[in-house]
């Protein structure tokens, strides 16, 4: 059973940033796609960030020109990092791992999920 562990969550004052790492316990080249899923209690979980193995990216509007998702396959981590935080950030955040292509936003298409890392952006 493949197992992925986030790390990196935190609080952070409005305008700070943070890295968000993903460690999984198999390689992660295996995985056509990865990505980063947050949710806040009370509402649904929403796609942030996907990558496949060329290395194409996609964001939500959102997060777009403030986080960047990346991947490194000779540590088989996924990371995410998080610049120009506000408020609206504040969740919990997830990483996903599909074992088909393409990369889609439906949660449901992600088999692999890790336990989430929290992140509290503050005023």
């Amino acid at each position: 059973q493949v197992q992925l562990t986030e790390s990196g969550g935190g609080s952070v004052q409005v305008g700070g940033s943070l890295r968000l790492s993903c460690a999984a316990s198999s390689a992660t080249s295996g995985f056509p796609c990865m990505a980063w899923f947050r949710q806040v209690p009370g509402k649904e979980r929403e796609g942030i960030a996907l990558i496949d193995q060329t290395g194409s990216t996609d964001y939500r509007v959102f997060v777009r020109g403030r986080f960047t998702i990346s991947q490194d396959n000779s540590k088989n981590s996924l990371y995410l990092q998080m610049n120009d935080l506000n408020p609206d950030d504040t969740a919990m955040y997830y990483c996903a791992a599909r074992v088909n292509s393409p990369c889609y936003w439906n949660d449901r298409l992600y088999k692999y999920w890790g336990q989430g890392t929290r992140i509290t952006v503050s005023s």
